[in-house]
């Protein structure tokens, strides 16, 4: 920790405000309150934050014949604006970090966007609705072994996936040790980091994941992946040779999940034959998929958020599981959104 230059600064309500003045222009971004959404596409349902006025006064006025409930939902929303508290804002050689509490969550804000890296639910239900969720489901259809949490953020996965699987041996990556350090202090990670009763536990490392490591070869039944910086997906996620690379590392049967980002800001043009033909090509116009797919061909799936949820896409490799087994061994809403898995196929 000492080796890295740290400065405490103060966000205060009005200058949170202000963070809304200068958004991202990125057709990925999904936008709902004072902060950016979630690394390039996803940030939280509106179960969450239930508008875009949530922490500051809505620009859009009501007309003469909108409901009375319409009016009082508003009021009520902006009646709640003003009630979040930045708990802790510092800046790391990586990051700026900032931490939110609001009635109903804490979300942790990184970089100069401030998008949402993390979010922990109060209370009973911890299901975020975003793609957080969907980590939740590998462990239903990889070998049994440790899994592994390449962009570790505020633990948001891992705490999910030990509420689910509490036997599970979790190791998180995360290069940012001011990070973890708030982490701990704010997102409950060293309650995750004691084993569990059945002995299920994160175990966190500090580095660079993509630095090569001899013991981690063939260690991982699961690798999920999660890496993002200034709102967008890490370019070596973009390259065939870094999943090369990094396949090594999965067991015999192994599984990637990956959060890929948006779709790409780039013509059609760019992709020649290759161009997508129907909806069924869409995760064409995403670079990391693509590069997924010539690393692992035929054995990357995909599939797509929805619009609500950000329209983050996913990438799983191996073959499509059987997806009504899949479904059965998982819970709740996620039994019904492992069905949305389909092979990368492009249409002929």
């Amino acid at each position: 920790m000492a080796s890295l230059a740290v400065t405490e600064f103060v966000i205060n309500p009005a200058s949170a405000s202000r963070l809304i003045s200068n958004p991202i222009t990125n057709n990925t971004f999904f936008f709902f309150c004072f902060c950016f959404p979630k690394r390039g596409a996803s940030l939280l349902l509106k179960s969450h934050l239930h508008s875009a006025s949530r922490f500051r006064k809505a620009n859009a006025t009501t007309s003469s014949s909108s409901s009375d409930q319409y009016d009082q939902r508003q009021q009520e929303e902006e009646d709640e604006e003003e009630n979040f508290q930045v708990v802790t804002a510092v800046r790391s050689k990586y990051n700026d970090i900032v931490i939110v509490d609001t009635p109903k969550s804490r979300m942790l804000l990184l970089d100069s966007t401030y998008n949402v890296h993390s979010i922990i639910n109060k209370g009973i239900h911890k299901w975020t609705g975003s793609y957080w969720d969907e980590f939740v489901s590998l462990p239903a259809i990889v070998p049994n072994g440790p899994i592994a949490i390449y962009g570790l953020g505020g633990g948001t996965a891992a705490h999910l996936m030990l509420d689910l699987w509490p036997s599970l041996k979790l190791e998180g990556w995360e290069i940012d040790e001011i990070l973890i350090d708030k982490v701990r202090d704010y997102f409950g990670l060293s309650d995750l980091e004691k084993p569990t009763e059945t002995g299920g536990v994160l175990q966190v490392h500090i580095g660079d994941v993509f630095s090569p490591s001899k013991d981690a070869s063939g260690r991982y039944a699961g690798i999920v992946v999660d890496l993002f910086s200034e709102g967008k997906v890490l370019p070596q996620l973009e390259e065939v040779a870094t999943w090369l690379k990094l396949k090594d590392r999965l067991m015999p049967n192994g599984r990637f999940m990956v959060n890929c980002g948006g779709i790409d800001g780039v013509s059609d043009m760019t992709y020649g034959a290759a161009r997508p033909k129907s909806m069924n090509d869409v995760w064409m116009h995403n670079s990391a998929i693509r590069a997924l797919s010539e690393a692992f061909p035929g054995k990357v799936s995909w599939k797509r958020m929805p619009e609500r949820n950000g329209e983050n896409f996913l990438a799983l490799t191996g073959l499509l599981p059987d997806l009504s087994s899949w479904s059965a061994a998982v819970p709740g809403h996620l039994s019904e959104t492992v069905k949305k898995w389909k092979p990368c196929a492009p249409s002929q």
